[in-house]
């Protein structure tokens, strides 16, 4: 344990470092952020009601919301372990005394920890600047919210990690990154909230642990879903995803074949 707990630290130091890069996502953030809560208002004013069960202030909260997850759960994935697939490195990961699953996620969580402090924090309160949004008046729910945020960055640590390991039978991984960014921003409820899906589409997302990474989180923050089922929800495709990037990773190392290196 204290070597995942160091592993994880040193991640955090490392993500520290790119500051430039840091103030730069922060402001693309925050632009984007305005101009899609600019279309959310402009389609309020043409209503006298909610939409979908969601006021405009709710609305406003899931845009900065969404916003803020985009780095702090890594949405459009990292291809790391695909890179040293490709050149050969991983094998001396491999050969290393330690679960190879395990070292990846406490770099991940070393990452999430650092993005949630100089990414994810900053721009929604940006947001909370800026738009008047609806925050949950209760430290329960505040509370609740935490571990819901855990459990979506390791849900999709185990998304991305499988995808990382296609890699060992793909000559490039780039196809398939593009497909996976859209599956994502389209079944997480990144792009609008699922309660705005038609209710074929919205059984389908149910079907999926998309909804685990953005939507469960936004919709325990906003109270519109009970804490225990959906994070019960997030355990189950955390631990689900977790056994299955172990199978996959079984059968790899079974048949391993390095693209260079």
């Amino acid at each position: 344990m204290r070597l995942y707990l160091e592993v994880a630290r040193l991640s955090f130091r490392r993500h520290l470092a790119y500051r430039a890069a840091t103030i730069a996502g922060l402001f693309t953030n925050s632009v984007f952020g305005v101009l899609i809560a600019a279309v959310f208002t402009a389609l309020y004013r043409d209503r006298a009601g909610d939409v979908a069960g969601f006021s405009l202030p709710e609305a406003l909260t899931f845009v900065w919301a969404s916003q803020s997850l985009i780095t702090f759960a890594a949405l459009w994935g990292w291809w790391e372990i695909a890179t040293a697939i490709k050149t050969g490195d991983v094998v001396a990961d491999l050969m290393k005394p330690f679960s190879f699953q395990g070292y990846w996620l406490s770099r991940d969580l070393g990452r999430a920890a650092c993005h949630f402090l100089l990414r994810m924090l900053p721009t929604f309160l940006v947001g909370g600047l800026f738009y008047d949004l609806a925050l949950p008046r209760s430290p329960l729910t505040w509370l609740a919210v935490a571990p819901s945020l855990v459990l979506a960055v390791v849900v999709s640590f185990g998304w991305r990690f499988v995808l990382n390991l296609s890699a060992f039978w793909l000559l490039d991984h780039r196809g398939i990154s593009s497909i996976a960014v859209l599956v994502v921003n389209f079944f997480s409820g990144f792009l609008v909230p699922l309660a705005f899906f038609p209710p074929e589409l919205r059984a389908v997302t149910n079907l999926l642990p998309f909804r685990a990474i953005v939507m469960l989180p936004i919709e325990i923050l906003l109270g519109q879903r009970a804490v225990a089922p959906a994070l019960g929800i997030q355990l189950f495709w955390a631990v689900a995803l977790a056994l299955l990037a172990q199978a996959v990773l079984a059968s790899a190392v079974r048949k391993v074949v390095i693209q260079g290196g």
